[in-house]
């Protein structure tokens, strides 16, 4: 076995040394662990790694080749690894930059809660009065036809009808915004204790 490995190697150096007085050459290994060295890779070695040789035996280049999904999959997993470590070291220099103490991230936190409480109260209040309004035009709208039940009663006020459809439009935009404001609270108020969490972190704040 190891008479035949040297006399492999031997003939495969020959080629070498003839093409290399012409310039680079490339050398390959097949599938099968076999080496060759050629100034033009055949076609069936369009997807092997190559390396680039110069005159001299000497590696000048590498050419990869064709990877495989695994491969490719471990790459993109690894890509995603890298900007996730670098969003992080972005998030912590900002952090440190702009706060001081944990108090800082606190005082910051309570002033945007207040905002959207703030904005909550206004819009439970409009509320309140936009449901008594249509109590008031519900109840108004019993006495005529078709919400009466008395088959001599007028028909309603078409601008009655109006004024019902456009209330109960705007209570149902306004519970949504409402809505919106207690969500955005919640979102940051969570936000800024994880901000608190990590500032604890880097600082070394038990």
């Amino acid at each position: 076995m190891r008479k035949k490995v040297i006399a492999i190697t031997v003939t495969l150096l020959l080629p070498l040394a003839a093409v290399a007085q012409q310039g680079g050459v490339y050398k390959w290994e097949d599938e099968n662990g076999n080496i060759f060295y050629g100034d033009y890779p055949p076609p069936e070695a369009a997807d092997l790694p190559k390396e680039v040789k110069n005159p001299r035996g000497i590696t000048v280049d590498t050419i990869e080749g064709k990877k495989s999904e695994e491969e490719l999959a471990a790459e993109r997993e690894a890509e995603k690894i890298r900007q996730q470590r670098e969003l992080r070291l972005r998030a912590d220099r900002a952090l440190l930059a702009t706060y001081l103490t944990v108090d800082e991230i606190v005082m910051h936190r309570d002033r945007r809660v207040e905002l959207f409480q703030a904005q909550s109260r206004v819009t439970e209040l409009y509320l309140r009065n936009l449901r008594r309004a249509l109590d008031d035009m519900q109840n108004e709208a019993k006495r005529f036809r078709p919400y009466s039940s008395d088959p001599n009663a007028p028909v309603v006020d078409p601008d009655l009808v109006a004024d019902i459809s456009v209330t109960k439009e705007t209570i149902e935009r306004h519970e949504g915004n409402l809505q919106k404001y207690q969500t955005e609270e919640q979102q940051i108020i969570a936000r800024f204790d994880s901000d608190i969490n990590r500032f604890k972190v880097l600082k070394g704040i038990d």
